[in-house]
């Protein structure tokens, strides 16, 4: 398939009936001709070699996330995935993340300003406008920058960061090797997919994330290898940490048909809020901009912020999937979760728009999660609908994101596979496809795309065949 942006000018990109293209391909190929080349042979094996290394590389990051946390938190010596929270530093607090915030500040202006923010935004502009070409630095100040950010109380999670840098692993692959340009693309989404597929044993929706923010197509040459990769990964975290989902919670029953109705408008209100987050998210990087200091140092002035929510808050310090899980789980009730969901969107977004390093997926699945759980609690309350708190938990995570980065497919699967819940597919899709309409409605970039597009880089949104 083909991106109606290199569609001639002369003529307009209409999709064909497949019967159509097929005939058109059947004219001009051989019948005896190959669907596929030994190129994708060697791509793919390529693929699985970073697939290899993207696992150990992601394992390598949470340990260093773990030992910043533990040093700044605890003042302990460890490599475990500590919390934040329990620390016994009182209002002390206050100023860890803004060190850290100094420390990434430092970073970007004597090592590569591509390293402010969640790092997918800005492999998707090297896909467009360079050839899938990323800086070398890039595989280790990605890494350790946001491994800084987040070890010191950012609200982010890891997922963004290893994204980025699996992404890097794979352009600087393809630099080095003679790769067509589209090839290269291929071994970036492919180390993308690996990356986040290691960090939540996500594989089929860190293929769908590829295909939807960073390949723009669907074709068996790129897509083979991103599923080597993404399958590889996933392996690697089989092989280090153990199977299983990565968010548990109780199993969910199967969904009457009024509540699948209740979850598919819930799903319109997520949407919503991920318009809302969007704009917050850049209103406050706009602010941010209008400061008459040198950008380096705005990261410590967010950082400022995050502790001092941290400080009333512990518990929006930090990766947090661990709130992902009690959000899920029921264990928090109904003010709490509002709280969180308040208090973790007010940290993310002042840090984000800050422009430190870190991800956008564990803190929006957060606040998606927690306003889905408080109106499923509210909903609840009226037992003809049937709904379950947790199952409109499960919506608010993956509607919010899709609404937020229109990524709907990838949204509806990444939730399930990390909770292992096949009857929430259903009511996922409905929630998933709901959002992306009123996001598509209310808001022309979403907040992957609204960086890049600002700097005048075109990101494609639909794909059709050119005759």
């Amino acid at each position: 398939m083909t991106d109606p942006l290199h569609t001639p000018h002369d003529r307009a990109a209409i999709p064909l009936a497949p019967s159509l293209e097929q005939s058109l391909v059947d004219a001009h190929m051989p019948a005896r001709l190959p669907l596929l080349g030994t190129r994708v042979l060697h791509i793919g094996a390529l693929a699985i070699l970073l697939g290899l290394a993207v696992g150990v590389v992601a394992k390598l990051l949470t340990m260093l996330i773990g030992l910043i946390t533990n040093l700044a938190f605890h003042q302990t010596w460890s490599t475990a995935f500590g919390r934040p929270a329990g620390h016994h530093l009182g209002a002390w607090v206050i100023v860890v993340p803004a060190v850290g915030g100094l420390v990434v500040g430092a970073m970007a202006r004597w090592g590569s300003r591509a390293i402010r923010g969640h790092g997918i935004p800005e492999a998707m502009e090297q896909v467009l406008t360079n050839e899938s070409r990323i800086p070398a630095r890039m595989t280790w100040l990605k890494p350790l920058s946001s491994a800084v950010a987040i070890g010191t109380g950012g609200p982010f999670g890891a997922e963004g960061p290893i994204i980025a840098t699996g992404g890097a692993l794979g352009s600087l692959l393809g630099q080095r090797l003679p790769v067509t340009a589209d090839e290269r693309k291929t071994l970036l989404a492919a180390g993308a997919a690996a990356g986040m597929a290691a960090i939540f044993s996500a594989p089929v929706s860190a293929v769908l994330l590829s295909i939807e923010l960073l390949l723009f197509e669907r074709r068996a040459r790129s897509l083979l290898p991103v599923a080597l990769a993404a399958a590889t990964g996933t392996g690697v975290r089989f092989a280090l940490e153990g199977p299983g989902p990565v968010f548990p919670m109780p199993a969910l029953a199967a969904v009457a048909p009024q509540a699948l109705l209740v979850y598919a408008l819930l799903g319109i209100v997520m949407g919503i809020a991920g318009v809302f987050v969007t704009r917050l998210a850049y209103g406050i990087e706009d602010a941010f901009e209008r400061l008459p200091i040198h950008w380096m140092w705005w990261p410590a002035l967010g950082g400022l912020v995050v502790g001092a929510v941290g400080y009333v808050m512990p518990e929006t310090l930090g990766v947090g999937y661990e709130n992902i899980t009690a959000v899920i789980s029921g264990h928090l009730g109904i003010m709490a979760m509002a709280l969180l969901a308040v208090a973790k969107l007010l940290s993310w977004s002042v840090a984000l728009g800050s422009g430190t390093s870190g991800g956008t997926l564990a803190p929006l699945f957060t606040i998606g999660g927690a306003l889905g759980g408080v109106c499923g609690w509210a909903l609840a309350t009226w037992p003809p609908l049937q709904v379950d708190p947790h199952m409109a938990a499960l919506i608010g995570m993956a509607a919010l994101f899709a609404g937020a980065s229109r990524a709907l497919m990838t949204s509806a699967v990444f939730v399930f596979e990390t909770t292992m819940q096949p009857h929430a597919l259903l009511p996922l899709l409905a929630a998933c496809t709901t959002a992306y309409l009123v996001s598509g409605l209310m808001m022309r970039h979403t907040i992957m795309t609204e960086k890049i597009a600002r700097r005048g880089v075109h990101v494609p949104t639909d794909f059709g065949v050119v005759p």
